[in-house]
């Protein structure tokens, strides 16, 4: 039944988003325990502040891989443009709240760009475009990556969706989840606290 292809999509999904690369990396390169360093987060830019360009990029790419995917094996089990949609919003979610590393995971920005890129590519470049511009100016990685969702949001909603509201819902999901995964970062840029680009912890 197609109803058990997409609980299985969303299952593996899940467990691939669960699978850190951060932690990986650490691990087998004798870095830090993320889960103790910096911002305690076990995502990309975590990984750059604490363990220097090269294995924060891999971090990265490891990340955006595993939601891409995620969201191959949403259209294999279902066939359908939703399953992708499914997938790519579990891989982020298990990114998040990983099962295999005690539900303490990263803020899915990596995996979001993975699935932005699987799902609307041509909005996610131009999401991509200008979320460079404003980290290159701003040098604050999370005000690029809350405009990059909340733009990415707009623009498929605006030009791509066709009123379909799953869609929209699907979106709006993803950018609320990101915006409040970066509470804490909000905070301190309130207070002006925010770590900038290139700081190291």
């Amino acid at each position: 039944m197609l109803v058990l292809r997409y609980i299985l999509a969303a299952v593996i999904a899940y467990l691939l988003g669960s699978i850190s690369t951060g932690i990986i990396v650490s691990k087998l390169s004798g870095g830090p325990d993320l889960h103790t360093v910096g911002s305690k987060s076990t995502g990309a830019t975590n990984a750059l502040r604490t363990m220097g360009k090269k294995r924060g990029a891999i971090v990265f790419l490891g990340d955006v891989f595993k939601a891409q995917f995620a969201c191959l094996f949403g259209w294999l089990l279902t066939g359908q443009f939703y399953g992708v949609m499914l997938a790519g919003l579990m891989a982020i979610i298990g990114h998040n709240w990983p099962v295999f590393f005690g539900f303490k995971g990263g803020k899915g920005v990596s995996s979001t760009v993975g699935v932005m890129l699987c799902t609307f590519p041509v909005a996610a470049a131009i999401c991509d475009v200008v979320t460079i511009a404003i980290i290159a100016l701003t040098r604050y990685v999370s005000v690029g990556s809350m405009c990059m969702v909340t733009l990415f949001a707009l623009i498929v909603s605006i030009f791509y969706a066709g009123g379909d509201w799953l869609i929209i819902l699907w979106t709006v999901v993803i950018a609320v989840m990101c915006i409040a995964r970066h509470h804490a970062n909000i905070g301190r840029l309130l207070q002006g606290k925010e770590n900038k680009l290139g700081s190291r912890k």
